[in-house]
């Protein structure tokens, strides 16, 4: 019976899959036809860096339904029941840099950004700087879980503080910053961070998984925005000198 159950998430994913890519392949098509007229070897090269990609997603999405997600959580329930509750900031702060910098959209933003740039902005530190500001605001995720802190009383402050950094932040950083705030929520921050954090929040007393459990995501939203202007003000103040 598990088996099939197992089958049957299995085809979802591939459904999932199929309906992701196949329009991006559709537009790709008509623009092949009408406008790009690509040479056929550009073309071929194409359709297996598509064919690998199917076949990663297809994998990867199986392993975070079957193991991600449940290891997440169990790992939650388990930290949740210890009595040295700072222990949990510590534990976050790791698992928000390591997962950040396993994060695939993360390694490309900063490849693109060192492109982009023609190396006078690395794309390792864009990478370090995304990690350490991830890992800073799951800490302080988590420390919201021990003590009940509101969403609110974190997101319209940080996002004041961002609004105020606008004024002082070159351009090329604030569009930087507010793309790493998607690369950011990947899927291995979302499955695997969110999971734990309802999975504490499930055990501890007096906490709620929906109402405590849950906004974690959007902190790690704003992190990189925050922590990119930050890298952006002190790059442009050494630049100046």
């Amino acid at each position: 019976m598990s088996e099939l159950i197992e089958f049957i998430h299995f085809g979802e994913v591939l459904i999932e899959v199929v309906m992701a890519l196949g329009p991006l392949l559709l537009f790709f098509a008509i623009f092949q036809v009408f406008f790009l007229k690509l040479p056929g070897s550009y073309v071929v090269n194409l359709l297996k860096g598509v064919a690998f990609s199917f076949l990663g997603l297809v994998l990867f999405l199986q392993g975070v339904k079957v193991g991600f997600l449940p290891a997440g959580a169990s790992m939650g329930e388990i930290l949740g029941a210890w009595n040295q509750k700072w222990v949990l900031i510590i534990i976050g702060f790791v698992f928000g840099f390591v997962a950040t910098i396993a994060e695939p959209a993360v390694r490309i933003l900063s490849f693109e950004v060192e492109k982009s740039s023609n190396g006078a902005i690395r794309g390792r530190v864009i990478m370090i700087t995304l990690a350490l500001g991830v890992a800073v605001f799951v800490a302080l995720g988590m420390v919201r879980i021990i003590h009940g802190i509101p969403i609110h009383y974190l997101l319209i402050p940080g996002y004041v503080i961002a609004l105020i950094m606008l004024k002082f932040t070159d351009p090329t950083f604030i569009a930087i910053a507010f793309d790493a705030g998607g690369v950011a929520t990947g899927p291995m921050t979302v499955t695997f961070v969110m999971a734990m954090a309802v999975g504490i929040a499930t055990v501890m007393e007096h906490r709620s998984p929906i109402v405590d459990g849950f906004g974690l995501i959007a902190l790690v939203a704003l992190a990189p925005i925050l922590s990119v202007m930050g890298f952006g003000l002190v790059y442009s103040a050494r630049k100046g000198k």
